[in-house]
C-alpha cells in the first residue's frame, strides 16, 4: 500500500508541474507588491514567452526562479543578488500601462539597472503610451504585437531589446558593481485579524501527503489540526447519488477502480481510496457533519442549490459555491449561504458589488492568479464586508500557504488550503 501511495504522489507531482509550466497565466503581481530575492551568484536567466507557446515566462537570478503572470514584469536590481519586481498587466488595464512608464522614466532618471520581459500578451492597453516608449528608447516595445514575446534589459549599460512571435531566452551576468537602495515597488501591508474560518481545507484536506481525498479521514485529521470549513466536491453517481470525489477519473485512479465511469452508488462505496481513505456519499457526508456540529460544508462542482441543501443535514452550515446568475439566485431566494465563483462574478455587467449584495452574496471564490489584477476591487470587497476566498494555492512554485498567508491575506479574506499551517492566536500582517 505504501509503495503504491509513493507511485501516485510521484505521477502527481510530475503532473502538477507540468500543468504550472504549461498554464497559460491571467494574472500579474498586484500592484504595490514586491518580491525580493537574494541569489548565491550572478546569472540571470530570462524566460518570455509569448501566448502561442503556452509556457510560463520565467527569470532566474542564481536559484531563485520567479513564473509570471500576463503582461509586462520589471525586475530592478539593487544589487547583484538582491531584486524586486512586479508585473503590470499591460494587456487588460491602461493605468497599469501607464504605471510601468512612469516607473520606467524614474528607473531611467536614477541611472537604475533593469530587465523587462512579457509573458503572453502585453501589447493592447500600450497604445497609449507608444510615444513615451520611443522617448526612452524603447523602440521594439513601442511597435511590440499582440501575443509576442518580448525581453530588454539595460544591465550592462545601454539598453538591449529583443523580440520574437513565439519565444526568447537570454542568459546574462549581472554586474557586481550595481548598488541601488531606491525602491520602486513597497510592499502594503494589510492587517487582519487570525481566525480559522479564513482557511477552508481544500477537498478535505490533505491527509498522508495525499491531496484531494475528500475522504472521511481527511475531515477527521484536518479538523483535528485546526479546520472548521471543509470543501467537498459533490459530483453524480451512474444512478444519481450524490458523493464526494473530485472527479471519477482522479477516483478510479485513487481506487484502481477499472469499471465503467460513472460507477453505481453500490460501486462507488465498495472502493476505499489506496485501501485505506473512505469515501462519503450523503449520508456519510451528512454523518460526519451532525458529530461536528461547528464544522461549516463548502461545496464545489455542484450547480443545484435547493435539491442540495434539502438533503444535506444542516442549511445553515452550508456554503455553495455556485456558478451561474440563475443559480446563485435561486440560492439567494431560498436562504442557502452562496459563494459566487469567478466566471459568473467577473461576467457581471454594470455595478458587481450592488449585485452581490442584493442577492444577499457574502462570499466570493477567485482564484488567487487574477487578484493582482483587482486590487481595488478586493479593497471595495473588503469594505462592504464580503469575504473573498482564493483558490489554486500550491499551482505555482513557491505559492503555497505561507505565501498567501505572509503576501495576500488581508487584501483577500481567506484561501482554499491542502495544510494548515496557520496559528491563529497571534496577530499578524500581510504584507
Amino acid at each position: 500500500m505504501m509503495k503504491k501511495k509513493l507511485q501516485f504522489l510521484t505521477r502527481f507531482s510530475i503532473g502538477l508541474f507540468l500543468l504550472v509550466v504549461g498554464f497559460n497565466a491571467r494574472a500579474s503581481i498586484y500592484s504595490d507588491s514586491t518580491v525580493k530575492g537574494e541569489a548565491p551568484n550572478t546569472a540571470l536567466l530570462l524566460e518570455s514567452n509569448g501566448f502561442n507557446a503556452k509556457k510560463r515566462s520565467l527569470f532566474a537570478v542564481g536559484d531563485q526562479t520567479e513564473h509570471l503572470e500576463r503582461g509586462l514584469t520589471l525586475i530592478h536590481f539593487l544589487s547583484a543578488t538582491k531584486y524586486e519586481f512586479k508585473t503590470f498587466d499591460t494587456h487588460a488595464d491602461p493605468k497599469q500601462s501607464k504605471a510601468m512608464v512612469e516607473v520606467l522614466w524614474k528607473m531611467q532618471k536614477n541611472n537604475a539597472r533593469y530587465a523587462l520581459l512579457a509573458h503572453d500578451s502585453a501589447a493592447k492597453s500600450l497604445v497609449s503610451e507608444l510615444g513615451e516608449l520611443q522617448k526612452m528608447g524603447f523602440d521594439q516595445l513601442s511597435e511590440i504585437k499582440s501575443r509576442q514575446a518580448y525581453i530588454a534589459h539595460n544591465l550592462q549599460g545601454a539598453l538591449l531589446e529583443s523580440i520574437d512571435d513565439l519565444r526568447l531566452s537570454m542568459n546574462i551576468d549581472i554586474p557586481d558593481t550595481i548598488s541601488d537602495n531606491h525602491i520602486y515597488f513597497p510592499r502594503i501591508k494589510y492587517e487582519f485579524t487570525p481566525n480559522n474560518d479564513r482557511y477552508i481545507a481544500h477537498a478535505g484536506g490533505e491527509i498522508d501527503g495525499v491531496k484531494s481525498t475528500n475522504s472521511k479521514q481527511a475531515l477527521d485529521a484536518n479538523y483535528n489540526k485546526g479546520f472548521r470549513l471543509f470543501e467537498l466536491d459533490i459530483i453524480t453517481t451512474s444512478d444519481g447519488h450524490l458523493v464526494a470525489a473530485h472527479d471519477w477519473k482522479m477516483w478510479a485512479r485513487f481506487t484502481d477502480y477499472q469499471g465503467t465511469l460513472p460507477p453505481s452508488l453500490s460501486e462507488f462505496k465498495k472502493h476505499k481510496i489506496y485501501g485505506d481513505y473512505t469515501t462519503l456519499d450523503m449520508k456519510g457526508i451528512n454523518d460526519w457533519f451532525a458529530n461536528h456540529p461547528d464544522a461549516i460544508l463548502v461545496t464545489d462542482k455542484l450547480n443545484d442549490p435547493v435539491a442540495f441543501a434539502n438533503a444535506f443535514v444542516d442549511k445553515d452550515r452550508l456554503l455553495m459555491e455556485l456558478f451561474s446568475l440563475m443559480a446563485i439566485e435561486e440560492a439567494s431566494k431560498n436562504g442557502i449561504g452562496v459563494m459566487i465563483s469567478q466566471e459568473p462574478l467577473l461576467g457581471l455587467k454594470g455595478d458587481k458589488i450592488d449585485y452581490l449584495q442584493i442577492n444577499n452574496v457574502k462570499h466570493v471564490a477567485l482564484s488567487r492568479r487574477i487578484i493582482k489584477n483587482h486590487v481595488e476591487f478586493m479593497l471595495e470587497l473588503k469594505k462592504q464586508g464580503i469575504r473573498v476566498y482564493v483558490y489554486n494555492v500550491n499551482f505555482d512554485p513557491g505559492k503555497d500557504e505561507k505565501y498567501v498567508q505572509e503576501n495576500e491575506i488581508g487584501l483577500v479574506y481567506g484561501m482554499y488550503a491542502d495544510k494548515w499551517v496557520f496559528d491563529t492566536k497571534k496577530s499578524t500582517l500581510a504584507k
